[in-house]
This record gives C-alpha cells, structure tokens and sequence, in this order.
C-alpha cells in the first residue's frame, strides 16, 4: 500500500491533481459559508450550470481560431461566462424583478442547453462535456494548476480578509447598511467568489457537483458549532482532507472523482448528524 501511494505521488498528473482538489476543498466551503448565511445555497448550482455554456464557448473560440487544441479555451470561458451569470443572478436579486428560484431555474436549463448547443456547433458532441460535468483527473493540466492557484489565493484572500464586512452582509442588510457598509459592492463581492470557485472546480468535481463542495462540508461544521469563524475554519479542513481522499481513492479504483468526492462529503455529514443525535440523547 505504502508503495502504491509513493508511486501515486510521483506521477505529474496525480501531482497536479492533488494540488487543485486541496485547494478547492479548502477554498469553496468559504464561499460556501456566505451563501449558506444568505440562504441561497443553490447558487452554486445555477452558476456551475452556466459555465458549461462558458466551456462550450471557449471550445468554439478555440475551433475558429484553428488552435491545435481549441478545449484549452475552455476553462477561461467558463470564468467569463460564470462572472457574468453571478452578477446576473445578483442584479435579479437586488432588483427583485424576478424571484430568485425562478432565476436559478432559468439559468439550470438555459446553461446545459446553450453547452450542448455550441459544443455541437464546435464540432464536438456532448459527451466530450462529460470531463466538466464531473470531473476528470486526466484534463487536469498544469495552467489549470497555476489558474486555481491565483484564483483560490484571492478567494481565500478576500473571504477570509474581509469576513467581518461579508458576515455582516449575509447576516442582515439592513443593519450593514446602517453600519456603512458598501453593502451593494459586498454582495457582488460575493457573486464573483462565487463564480471563481464554479471555475477553478469544474477539471476535479465538476460543474454539476461543485455546489455541494460549497454547502455540505459547511453544514458538518454547523453540527460540529455554532461559531462562524469555527464554522468556516472546519469546513475548510473538511473540505480539502475529503477532496484530497477522495481523489486518492479513485487512483486505486476507476470511479468519477467528482462524484466519488461529493459521496465521501453526503456520508461524513451523515456520520456527523447521527453521532450528534445519538450525543444529545446521551
């Protein structure tokens, strides 16, 4: 076994691998805590849904340019196009002109259909999106490493630099408002972290699942305290120590790592919510 894992950690493409899941893990549940204490959990979904446009749209950027490889393309469409979602779906709520599950619901089904559409129109077909919608280790290349890096550094920059102003916010507006805070600047604050996480996960968990690297390992920490800065301390560990098991665990068996990521998370939370009953009966 010690071999098989000293052999795992000495192939580039595990190495790279690991590097993104451990940032991911640690780096969604922060974003995953505001949108948890703004109740709109599902938000992640709604802007992984729109970066499958974003990943089709880079793909055919890269089939007209005539690039030899038109998918690298596709990791900087889904950023642009997952910012513009988040705002959208932030604006929507600010303005209150439609309700925010009927936003969602518009984006889930608009964000496969316009994927499947210009993924088509690329030359490509849709399975060929299957990589992003669950994840792949073998798609993991090293300017993914070097984007995940940058851009889990600002999201752990900002959300763990500004956490008293974003609490604030997601906590109560109103108040925030009162207090002076740039509460309108926050909350799209908040959107583009959003989006960045949506980016920089979709080559190991994949746009589908990437909302539950968000929310679950910050509701086993909401069993575990009721303390912010605790909650979000230990759904970061939890966040990276599952995304980082999970991902060795499919070196050893061929299973999606996403999905496999995501089991291990469900399962823990499981764990954790009956052991805490079985605690309070005690």
């Amino acid at each position: 076994m010690l071999d098989a894992l000293l052999t795992m950690l000495q192939s580039p493409l595990m190495q790279r691998a690991l590097i993104v899941a451990l940032l991911v893990g640690i780096s969604a549940p922060i974003v995953g805590t505001y949108l948890v204490q703004r109740k709109l959990a599902m938000m992640g979904d709604g802007i992984g849904h729109v970066a499958l446009t974003g990943v089709a749209l880079g793909w055919l950027t890269g089939t007209l340019l005539n690039l030899t490889t038109p998918e690298s393309l596709a990791i900087p469409g889904a950023l642009v196009v997952s910012i513009a979602g988040a705002l959208l779906l932030e604006i929507i709520r600010i303005t209150g002109k439609t309700e925010s599950d009927v936003a969602l619901a518009i984006l889930f089904y608009g964000g496969i259909a316009g994927g499947v559409l210009l993924i088509s129109l690329a030359g490509g077909t849709s399975s060929q999106l299957n990589s992003y919608l669950f994840g792949s280790l073998a798609s993991v290349s090293v300017n993914d490493v070097w984007t995940t890096i940058f851009l889990s550094s600002v999201i752990m920059a900002v959300g763990l630099g500004l956490s008293p102003a974003l609490y604030a916010v997601c906590n109560d507006e109103e108040f925030a408002k009162a207090s002076g805070l740039p509460v309108r600047a926050l909350s799209v604050l908040i959107a583009l972290l959003a989006a960045f996480t949506v980016a920089i996960s979709m080559r190991v968990v994949g746009s589908l699942l990437i909302s539950a690297m968000m929310i679950v390992p910050v509701a086993i920490a909401q069993l575990m305290t009721h303390s912010f800065k605790r909650t979000v301390a230990y759904a970061m560990i939890i966040g990276g120590t599952v995304s980082v098991s999970g991902l060795v665990f499919t070196y050893f068996f061929d299973v999606s790592p996403g999905a496999t990521i995501v089991t291990f998370t469900i399962a823990i939370y499981a764990l954790a919510h009956v052991f805490r009953g079985i605690l309070k009966r005690i």
